[in-house]
């Protein structure tokens, strides 16, 4: 059994976070941007109900992204990253790996809902299916999408990678990248981009390295970024842990990550 990655809850960060969002950033949005339209979206796995947030681009037939929050649940924080794709051009499900209205408050109900997943991968690649299928009946081809996470939602991206569900890459920002037993990336279809912290005490470089040895004899393609000084959730504006230049450098190389999978978009 895999121990529970050390990952940081934003509920201890500031409060502060949507607005310094506006005036910390400068990485995306610009004053001209198309409008964008937002709504919660409900769907069932397993007999309960999961509430995810969806951000639709103002334009037909839109690239789809699934984003995976981190530990502490979907908050503001992944609605504003949603947000900021979607004016970007992109459909964007933040899905929900934890219930509907199940918003963890602490650290010890942090490790207690992420550990649960941890242990349980088959539920974890079913919240995974469900998410996606939610993506699908909003009129998205999943299956010629992203799946991005943050922290605990890049762990579980890379679970779907390995799962072997065809999309074209798989993006985790400061996740972690153990293996789980019996595991591997064989059946991987699309490619990886990491971006990481060298900084990072609750990931080392060392498992960093190990990744991208994996990735290698699989023959699965990839691209591992590292930010130097930068630590565990440097992308989460307003906490003590954001690092305003491994941000910016990291979500404009997904933009033009991005750019690139979808020239026609």
């Amino acid at each position: 059994m895999l121990s529970t990655p050390r990952f940081l809850s934003k509920s201890a960060y500031s409060p502060l976070i949507i607005s310094a969002a506006v005036s910390m950033m400068a990485l995306t949005v610009s004053q001209t941007a198309a409008a964008i339209t937002t709504k919660n979206v409900t769907y069932t796995v397993d007999d309960q109900a999961y509430e995810g947030y969806y951000a639709k681009a103002d334009k037909p037939n839109a690239p789809f992204i699934l984003l995976i929050h981190d530990w502490d649940g979907l908050t503001d924080y992944e609605r504003k990253r949603a947000e900021m794709l979607a004016t970007e051009g992109y459909n964007v499900l933040a899905a929900d790996m934890f219930g509907q209205g199940v918003r963890p408050t602490s650290v010890e109900e942090n490790k207690r809902l992420t550990g649960a997943l941890y242990d349980d991968r088959s539920k974890m690649r079913r919240l995974l299916e469900g998410a996606l299928n939610a993506g699908r009946l909003q009129g998205n081809d999943v299956r010629k999408g992203v799946t991005m996470g943050y922290c605990f939602g890049g762990t579980v991206a890379l679970e779907l990678a390995r799962s072997g569900f065809p999309q074209k890459a798989f993006v985790p920002f400061h996740g972690a990248f153990d293996i789980p037993t019996g595991q591997s990336y064989d059946q991987t279809t699309g490619e990886i981009l990491v971006f990481h912290g060298s900084a990072d005490e609750s990931v080392s470089l060392e498992s960093f390295a190990t990744l991208g040895k994996t990735l290698e004899a699989a023959k699965v393609p990839h691209e591992m970024i590292t930010y130097s000084g930068a630590p565990h959730a440097f992308t989460v504006f307003g906490s003590d842990r954001y690092d305003a230049r491994a941000d910016k450098r990291s979500w404009n190389r997904y933009l033009d990550f991005l750019a690139n999978e979808y020239p026609n978009k």
